[in-house]
């Protein structure tokens, strides 16, 4: 029963989730896509990893070696479609330039740091084929609702605390639209739509295409396919990778890319986990035998209200003796000598 379960919840938490919160973790590792559902209220994931990338020296300026640390870290606050997020990149390069003579130097900095939030639109529902009974082709046909993915919005900051290398001018917004196609319990598609540097000279926009296949119980793996044009260059990259769950709110990853652009072409490895703090608690409601919802008067505003309460008595009882109003008065009975 606990497989089971747990099958469930990995293929949710992967990415085929139908609920903002799932019971396992809900990484985006190691894909470079974003799904558009959140984390969940009170939960506090990291998203984290090692990797290495490297390139043939082209004539002019290019940077063949780099490896560096990614975090990546998501809650939730104010509802469960709004998810915060905060992108960090620290990494050393080796710059390269090539003329008649080749010559580099190294440099460590921050390459990116983004602070972001999405907001989920739609979410499609789908029908519960299991209960279908009468018809076997039907319980076995496609439901074309699938075809209808849910919709989110990103909108996020670069800061400008960078390595010199990577610098621009200033600060600059980021906006991007994510959906993701529910295909089947075992196979999703997530795709991403970035305006990324809005205003700077060096704005680009890039898409990702990111399928995802659950193996087994504990297992999946995913191909993907990135593309990013700007004003100076094109770069695609294809990759793929493989995840593994170790519990409900920890898993590992590793993958591997080809990377390739106007000048030349590389190879990218990334190795990584993901791992959550979970606070969440599910609202819930109090309803009586019919169905209707008992609400429950706040005690803290009833303390006030008592607080309150006890001063306009007080008021009260001395508005009346300033009127005259005269406190009753108890007589002793004398008792009667026998």
């Amino acid at each position: 029963m606990f497989k089971k379960t747990l099958t469930f919840f990995f293929i949710c938490g992967s990415f085929l989730v139908n609920a903002q919160y799932t019971g396992v973790i809900n990484s985006n590792r190691p894909g470079f896509s974003e799904s558009p559902y959140s984390v969940g209220k009170g939960v506090y994931q990291l998203e984290t990893g090692f990797f290495y990338a490297t390139s043939k020296v082209a004539p002019t300026f290019t940077i063949p070696e780099s490896t560096g640390y990614s975090l990546f870290l998501r809650t939730s606050f104010f509802s469960e479609k709004l998810e915060f997020n905060t992108n960090v990149v620290l990494q050393k390069d080796k710059v390269a330039f090539k003329n008649i003579f080749t010559s580099h130097y190294f440099t460590t900095g921050i390459s990116r740091l983004t602070l972001g939030a999405k907001y989920l639109l739609y979410q499609p529902t789908y029908k519960d084929k299991s209960k279908e009974i009468r018809s076997w082709k039907r319980r076995q046909a496609f439901d074309w609702k699938r075809a209808i993915p849910s919709v989110a919005i990103y909108l996020g900051v670069n800061t400008n605390f960078l390595n010199s290398i990577y610098k621009l001018e200033g600060i600059s917004p980021k906006a991007g639209i994510l959906l993701q196609n529910n295909l089947s319990e075992d196979f999703n598609i997530v795709s991403n739509l970035f305006y990324d540097y809005i205003g700077n000279d060096a704005a680009e926009i890039s898409y990702i295409v990111t399928g995802t296949y659950n193996l087994n119980d504990y297992w999946s793996t995913f191909l993907e396919h990135q593309g990013v044009i700007n004003n100076y260059q094109t770069r695609y990259n294809f990759g793929t990778g493989i995840v593994y769950l170790a519990n409900r709110h920890f898993q590992v990853d590793a993958s591997t890319r080809i990377t390739f652009d106007d000048k030349t072409t590389g190879f990218y490895a990334g190795m990584g986990m993901s791992f959550r703090l979970d606070r969440h608690r599910d609202p819930y409601k109090i309803i009586d035998d019919d169905g209707n919802e008992i609400r429950i008067k706040n005690s803290s505003s009833s303390k006030i209200k008592k607080i309150f309460g006890r001063a306009l008595e007080f008021f009260k009882f001395k508005k009346s003796r300033k009127k005259g109003k005269k406190r009753p008065s108890r007589k002793r009975k004398k008792k009667k000598k026998n």
